[in-house]
Parts: C-alpha cells; structure tokens; sequence
C-alpha cells in the first residue's frame, strides 16, 4: 500500500552568513597552498534556566573546513572538546586539531584529532585522553605537540606549564584511533601559557569574509521561532531579543539584547508577542573587568514595527506558559514565597493565589503549543517540587486542576520537554532520569489522553530539542540533528531524516509550523529555516 505523507525541505535561509556553522571561532588557519581555511569554534550549551533535558549528550565544539574562494563549508566535524589549535599538513589532505579543556577539578582532557579533508574520515589519535595546546608541523613526517599537564594534583603550577613533544610518523594519513601512547609524550614540563585565539581567528573571518564581499558576524542559537498569518517569521536568538523576517527575505527590525530571547509567545491582541531574556551568569562585581549586567527583562513588541509597548519586571527571570489567550508567567527564583506563585498576564497583572512550587531546568519544562489554556508541571512533594510531578491545567482564575502524572511508568523518573495539544490530548516529548546519564531508548515522545491513558510512545536515543504537530504529524527535532515526523494518531513514524544546510550538517534548536504550513526550525548556529513541506510516497 502506498501512502503519501510530507517531509520538510528547506527553501530559504534567514541569518545565514560565512562561516555560520561553527559559532564563536576560536582558533583559524589558511593554507595558502590549497586554499583552505580551517575553524574551530563553538555553539554553546543548550541548556538555560527553563530547560535543560535537550542538554544530554550535546557537545557544540565545532571544526569547519572552507574554501577560501566563495567560503563554502567542506567539511564540519563534531569535537567533545574545546578546539585549541589547528594545521594543516605541509602535503597530505590532513588536518592536525588539538582539542582539550580542564574538569573543573582535577583532569586536563582532550584529544588529538587528525582528519581527512578527502574523505571526511576523523582519528582520534592519543590512547588516553589529554589536553592539546598546541599543533604545529614541523615537516610532513614529524608532528609537534604541546600538552597540558595530566592533571594539577599536587602541582600548583600545572595550569601555566606544558609538556613539548615531537610525534613521527612515516605517513600520518595511515595513523589509527589510538595509537599514539603515553611514551612518546613523555618530556619534562616547562612554562606556558595557552595562547587565546579567538580574537585573532575574528580578525581573520572578518577579513576573509570581506575578501568575498562580505560581511561576517557570529549569529547562534535560535531559542525560538513563531511564523505569523500574514507570512512574517519571528525569531528570538543569543544577543536578540526578538526579530522578524518579512516574507520578501528581508530583516524588518530587531529588538538588541545583552543576552538573547529564549521564548516567544503570541500576545492575545494578534499583533505582539511576547519575549523574555533570563540574565543567567552574566553579573559582574568590583574587579570582574565589565559592567554589571541588567535585571530579568520580559517585553511584548509588536509584531509590525519592533516597538517594545510595555516591560513587566517580576524582580526574578520567569518562563513564559501560554495557553489560549492567556500568558503565564512561572518565577524561577526569589524570595518572600514569591518563586513558586505564577503570575497571570492579558486578565489584567499581578499575581495568583496558585503555588505552583519550585522550578527546575531538568524537571519541569512543559512548553505546550497549541495549548486551548495554560499547562504547568507541577511536584506534589512540597520539600522536593521535582517529586511526583503532575501535568496541570492552570484555570482562568488561576487555580490549578491536576490530570495525570507526568511519569506513566512506575518507579521511573522523566524529565520535561516541549509540547503540543492535538484535540483534547497532550503529545510531549521528555527523557528517562538515569544515574548513569542518558540510556539508549531513553528519550521518548508521548500522546497521552486526558485521563493520563498513553495512546502511544516513540523512543529514541537522543533527546528532543524542539516539537509541533499540525494535527497530522508530530514534527519532532532532536539535539542529533535528526528530524522524525510521527503519524498523529498512532505515533508510527512517517520519515526520519538528517538536517542539513547546503548539504552541511545542522541542528534544529526550535521548531514551528507556521500558518501557511510552512515549517520554522531555528538552528543551533543562529540561522532560521523556512521549510516547504513537500509529498512523499512511503510504501
């Protein structure tokens, strides 16, 4: 039997810039004999103060490999660890990435990544983990290291020292996983201090960028997208609160932003939204060497011009519920009992009598699109609010009406994760709290009935960054990169497909189906997808 079902495919891309693929740069090389650039940099955590399950497994450090004539991207490499150094062999399609970070308490890891630009093939090369100041060929058999210390037990000064060795190999494209040992990095440590090249790799993609006429700037992470009737896409991002893009490709305004926007909800008028920006770890006291950041901001702009028309100021960030024509604000933190109160918006201000308990970024994410009225997790354990959480309709006067447990499985423990109502029903997705971090099949997308009764479960192994259905498919992303659409009604999986932007590989960060049918995805390296969706034979 064949059945048509609709799989989105990119058709244009808003933000979009040399060099996107990789973040804030940290290191950059050119080598002038095949005209090549090579970038390592970093698209942050995804993990903020309203949600952090998408965290699992993630790592943003990138390598990017580009022509230097158009700055087309080659190759992009996933790294576990920060990117320090980068070169290119003298004659072999190889690149040389030392990669490495400290533990924050006691280890100095890393790699040593050598990757072929002619296949895409990547070795991870050192037996046991270390950091990798430095790369540097010094002749096409000969590679020279300088290492971080093991680890600083016991050595006070490890932090300032480095260990310079010379590697050789007869042919270092033949070199395999693991097979340079800790005997030939033995050598006695001296001082050093790891150089910073992020501002000098900035100095050379701006200049490269320019070279081919134009223009680079470090875009990343979308937090949130939301299309409009009128065909205009909003989207809330590091550094900007909220911006929209008219249907012509053009950027109409931008509202700036120390930090970034991290929700967008639409306000009850038709023509605002909603945008909130946290201000997470970004205070600065006496001799930190910058200003003092802002308190929590939450605006609602409009839609047509950017203007922000008024700025609710609770005292603690807060996550935006919305549902119906109401918007919800949950305070994150406080004092006084005022952090477990929600406060109610587009009824008129103030707070609630609703004690709704503590929030935590793991537990109780619950962004539910779509929504007919506000849904909340909230823990029926007062000493311990991420205990026994239950989905929770939130009433027009504030009052809270319990429906079912999060968790449908006895004894386990699920975190939360984006939403959507379909009908009177609840498709989420969430993860399954392991000790031992996120096990295969741990992730799950699930419909649950309003008595709680599960209609039906996918499971996969990589947690859910995003989520929207239009009452057909569920369109489900995943920190992966993967996008899977879900038949609606019984949760079997209509397609599954890898993300990709110019046949480079990407990450969908947030996700929404616009009115037109269109499908939004902002990505995790700042740029906003506007997908077709497009027919799709499945026999």
């Amino acid at each position: 039997m064949t059945r048509t079902t609709r799989v989105p495919v990119v058709r244009r891309v808003f933000g979009g810039g040399p060099f996107a693929e990789i973040g804030e740069p940290a290191s950059a090389v050119v080598d002038e004999r095949t005209r090549r650039v090579a970038v390592g940099g970093d698209l942050g955590s995804l993990q903020w103060s309203g949600g952090a399950a998408a965290e699992s497994g993630w790592t943003g450090h990138r390598i990017g490999v580009y022509e230097q004539d158009g700055l087309r991207c080659r190759n992009l490499v996933r790294s576990r660890y920060p990117v320090r150094s980068l070169a290119f062999h003298p004659g072999l399609p190889l690149l040389a990435v030392g990669t490495g970070s400290y533990d924050g308490g006691y280890a100095f890891e890393g790699e040593l990544l050598l990757i072929r630009l002619d296949t895409g093939d990547v070795v991870s090369a050192l037996r046991h983990p270390r950091q990798v100041h430095d790369v540097e060929w010094r002749s096409a058999t000969r590679l020279g290291l300088v290492l971080a210390p093991c680890d600083d037990w016991n050595n006070p000064h490890a932090h300032a020292q480095g260990h310079t060795v010379v590697v050789t190999r007869a042919d270092w494209g033949a070199v395999g996983p693991e097979s340079v040992g800790p005997e030939e990095l033995a050598a006695p440590a001296g001082p050093f201090l790891p150089p910073e090249r992020g501002a000098e790799a900035r100095r050379l993609l701006t200049r490269l960028a320019a070279s081919d006429g134009r223009r680079w700037s470090v875009r990343r992470r979308v937090w949130a997208v939301e299309g409009t009737d009128d065909g205009r896409v909003l989207a809330a991002l590091d550094g900007v609160l909220a911006e929209c893009w008219l249907p012509s490709g053009e950027r109409a305004w931008a509202v700036e932003d120390e930090e970034g926007g991290r929700q967008l909800v639409p306000g009850a008028d038709g023509a605002s939204v909603w945008a909130n920006a946290e201000r997470r770890g970004l205070r600065r006291g006496r001799g930190g060497g910058g200003r003092e950041a802002s308190g929590p901001r939450t605006a609602r702009i409009s839609v047509a011009t950017g203007e922000v028309l008024e700025t609710v100021s609770p005292g603690v960030f807060a996550v935006l519920v919305a549902g119906g024509r109401r918007v919800v604000l949950r305070p994150l933190a406080g004092s006084g009992g005022r952090s477990g109160r929600l406060m109610m918006f587009d009824l008129g201000s103030g707070e609630t009598g609703a004690e709704v308990g503590a929030f935590d970024a793991f537990n109780h994410p619950f962004a539910v699109r779509r929504a007919d009225g506000p849904y909340v997790l909230v823990g029926m354990d007062p000493e311990a609010s991420h205990r026994d959480k239950w989905v929770t309709a939130v009433g027009a006067d504030g009052t809270l009406r319990r429906l079912f447990p999060h968790s449908w499985v006895p004894g386990e423990h699920h975190f939360g994760g984006p939403a959507a109502e379909i009908g009177r029903s609840l498709v989420y997705a969430g993860t399954v709290h392991h000790g031992q971090g996120l096990q295969p099949g741990g992730a799950y997308v699930v419909r649950r009935s309003p008595d709680g009764a599960v209609r039906w479960q996918h499971r996969t192994d990589h947690p859910a960054t995003a989520l929207d259905a239009d009452g057909d498919t569920v369109f489900v992303a995943c920190n992966s990169g993967t996008l899977t659409g879900l038949d609606a009604d019984t949760g079997s999986v209509r397609w599954h497909t890898e993300l990709e932007v110019g046949g480079v590989p990407a990450v969908a960060l947030s996700l929404a189906v616009a009115p037109q049918g269109l499908v939004l995805i902002g990505t995790v390296d700042g740029r906003v997808l506007e997908c077709s969706v497009r027919p799709y034979k499945n026999d």
